[in-house]
């Protein structure tokens, strides 16, 4: 069985994806999704899907922004000496 890189990069975006949704601790979770996320952004680039790219990018714009919104948190709670 012979893969070319591109199935490569879409079969690694769904592992990627599949192992995020395992994920107990929410960090890891958006940071594995966001990985996955890249990837298919990558694969549908390659192949020309223009809807796997848009669904894909907005997706990762969330968990940037969710992961952004997580550390201000966290950096603020330790400027007040409370532990998160």
């Amino acid at each position: 069985m012979e893969f070319n890189i591109v199935e490569i990069i879409g079969y690694a975006a769904s592992i990627m994806v599949a192992i995020s949704l395992s994920m107990k601790h929410i960090v890891a979770l958006r940071v594995l999704n966001f990985v996955g996320c890249s990837l298919f952004i990558a694969y549908g680039l390659y192949v020309g899907a223009l809807p796997v790219v848009v669904a894909n990018s907005y997706i990762a714009v969330i968990n940037i922004y969710f992961l952004y919104k997580n550390h201000q948190e966290r950096k603020n709670s330790d400027l007040n000496g409370v532990k998160a």
